[in-house]
């Protein structure tokens, strides 16, 4: 499949000695909460106490904030003073975070009132905000970092002087002031989690001339990707510019391309691969041919040793299992538990503070041990009863299996879970302002017809919907703008780029009609087409669309008839286009006599951003639209 370029160089931690090109894109508010930690004694000549704990404001129109601070001050004879900052628990359920961005960057003076960084939890995304004044002296944990457990340290501040950044010491800076802090299952975690690239098995000092190929970054906010697809098969002959592989990415699926010669000797990461960690080393090449022996034999006898691990850590995980205790339970956890008559005592909890998660619970039914417990339980009550009744185990036995099979697990594309988070964000962050008018479709119909007969031309009814809005923005500059969030401003915008929705095997696609106003329908037409033909097969390009100023959703195919879409950010508006239907209504004909006839009338429901339209602008935009559509010959000028 022949496909698009992106001929700029990659952010990546790997050899530079690849770029990346773009298959397919997708497009991504805050509410904020935050909680306290206790406080505690830290060693010798240390002592600690909690930072200013919060005050909770009163309701506001915006979502409602507490304003903690998460951390203990150190104080210390011959440190500065400073403050250790945790992950917070932001929820009762909540036992891990991600950062999912850095306001803040080290040095940086932090005021009363400013928000330090963003983190990502089970309910929602929130705003870590300061209370107090200081610097930001070390960040711990990077932005991207995924299953932060609670309670561990993520960055440390100093209070006085910015000068003190310097004289703290290496084991504060380094985080293993408060090592032993971390919860247990930090550990467990990294055990369990993605390999490292120190994993592969490889003793480099014995290899030939060869390059450790590792998982780049893709994009700034990029910290793991799945291996697509292979285009080369190990032992192939690789030449500058050939593609290695494709990576999907949280943001696109992405050719690896290939800037020099060599052998692909060994691929350390598998076609199907998923979340492998940025840095992990996914395959190694060789310059000479006759080295590929020597690199599949190395790699062998690493990845043997390496298969022996797991049976040492499963017997370590069993011993942990049975010794850990079930201190809480959550409330789903219960209910799945009386719901498939699990004991909780076989049952390992991952929780903060030997809390019993949901996830827990499900593991164990997917494993099989609630079937067997269930079946264990019933041989035990029939051997103690004279008369055993052979028809309950068979009836709880097929309920149970009815349960575990009445669902099935479907695997999401990096892609999908991109455009489900922008837009439960857009839908949680943007004020929607809904307007929705009615317009008579019978011109357009006459329009096509006519386009169609006497010049040949076929062109759709969304095309001409296209033209007409494009139209209409034109007239009304006001509703061609967007929101600029750091600015808290409006912004208009110079040219009419019209998104159009298109619905695609990874996705939906929003591919973009540049300058829309200035083009016939005729060409607006053959660029839908070929957009769309491009979108469906994974070739658009970047510049098709990525922008565009305002979005058109049509299900006019389909037996819609009005619905409401979620606006896609940056753009601050999109219009919902439902079918025609048939209705009677009175129409006032040449001689100035209302009279019943049959019409042909389409719902257009716009979704606006309320910070950029007010209902002035939006009715004024969709007084323009319905003009355009009752003399809708005139677009043709």
């Amino acid at each position: 499949m022949a496909l698009s370029r992106l001929r700029h160089p990659v952010i990546s931690r790997a050899p530079s000695l690849f770029r990346a090109r773009l298959l397919s894109s997708s497009t991504r508010s805050l509410t904020r909460t935050f909680s306290v930690q206790n406080s505690t004694t830290l060693g010798d000549n240390t002592l600690s106490r909690p930072a200013t704990l919060s005050m909770l404001t009163g309701v506001q129109d915006k979502p409602s904030k507490l304003k903690p601070w998460t951390g203990v001050k150190y104080y210390s004879t011959a440190d500065p003073l400073h403050v250790v900052l945790t992950m917070p628990a932001l929820s009762p359920t909540m036992s891990q975070g991600n950062i999912a961005k850095w306001k803040k960057k080290e040095g940086d003076k932090i005021e009363a009132g400013d928000i330090l960084c963003e983190i990502e939890t089970d309910k929602a995304t929130v705003e870590f905000e300061s209370l107090e004044e200081g610097f930001l002296a070390k960040i711990l944990i990077p932005e991207g970092s995924k299953d932060v457990p609670v309670g561990q340290p993520i960055a440390i501040t100093v209070v006085e002087d910015a000068d003190d950044i310097q004289n703290l010491p290496a084991n504060v800076v380094g985080g293993s002031e408060v090592k032993e802090d971390i919860p247990p299952q930090q550990n467990v975690k990294k055990e369990d989690g993605v390999q490292d690239k120190s994993s592969v098995g490889i003793n480099t000092s014995e290899l030939p001339p060869h390059i450790l190929i590792e998982m780049p970054a893709l994009s700034p906010t990029m910290s793991q990707g799945n291996i697509a697809k292979w285009k080369k098969k190990e032992g192939d002959k690789i030449e500058v510019g050939d593609v290695i592989c494709e990576i999907e990415t949280d943001k696109a699926t992405v050719e690896f391309e290939c800037l020099e010669e060599g052998y692909l000797a060994q691929i350390l990461a598998p076609e199907g691969s998923k979340d492998i960690a940025v840095g992990q080393a996914i395959a190694v090449t060789v310059e000479d041919a006759a080295d590929l022996e020597i690199v599949k034999n190395a790699v062998f006898s690493g990845s043997a040793v390496k298969e022996e691990k797991p049976i040492h850590q499963d017997t370590r995980d069993a011993t942990s299992s049975e010794k850990t205790s079930v201190k809480r339970i959550s409330p789903a956890a219960k209910l799945l538990i009386t719901e498939h008559g699990l004991d909780t005592s076989s049952l390992k909890a991952s929780g903060a503070h030997g809390t019993l998660l949901k996830g827990d619970v499900l593991a164990a039914i997917k494993s099989g041990l609630g079937s067997t417990i269930v079946s264990s339980k019933e041989k035990t009550t029939s051997s103690a009863q004279v008369h055993p009744k052979t028809s309950a185990p068979t009836s709880t036995e097929s309920r149970s299996s009815k349960q575990t099979d009445s669902f099935e697990d479907f695997p999401n594309s990096q892609i999908r879970k991109v455009i489900a988070t922008r837009l439960l964000e857009s839908k949680q962050n943007i004020p929607h302002l809904y307007l929705s008018s009615d317009v008579i479709l019978d011109p357009l119909l006459s329009l096509r017809k006519d386009l169609k007969e006497r010049h040949n031309v076929k062109v759709s009814v969304n095309d001409i919907v296209i033209k007409a809005v494009a139209v209409a923005l034109r007239n009304v500059p006001e509703a061609n703008a967007y929101w600029d969030a750091e600015k808290g401003e409006v912004f208009l915008c110079d040219s009419v780029d019209i998104s159009i929705a298109v619905a695609t095997e990874k996705g939906l696609m929003t591919p973009i009609v540049r300058n829309a106003d200035q083009k016939t329908i005729s060409v607006i037409s053959s660029e839908v087409k070929e957009l769309a033909e491009k979108a469906r097969a994974g070739k658009l390009k970047p510049n098709e669309f990525q922008g565009g100023t305002f979005s058109i959703s049509n299900l006019g195919m389909f037996p819609v008839d009005h619905f409401c879409a979620i606006i896609n950010p940056p753009q601050a508006s999109i219009l919902a286009v439902g079918r025609g239907n048939k209705v009677v209504e009175p129409v006032i004909g040449s001689d100035g006599i209302e009279r019943p006839a049959v019409v042909t009338k389409m719902n257009l429901t716009l979704s606006a951003d309320h910070r950029v339209f007010d209902g002035k602008v939006g009715g004024s935009f969709l007084s323009a639209l319905r003009s355009n559509f009752s003399e809708i010959r005139r677009l043709l000028l």
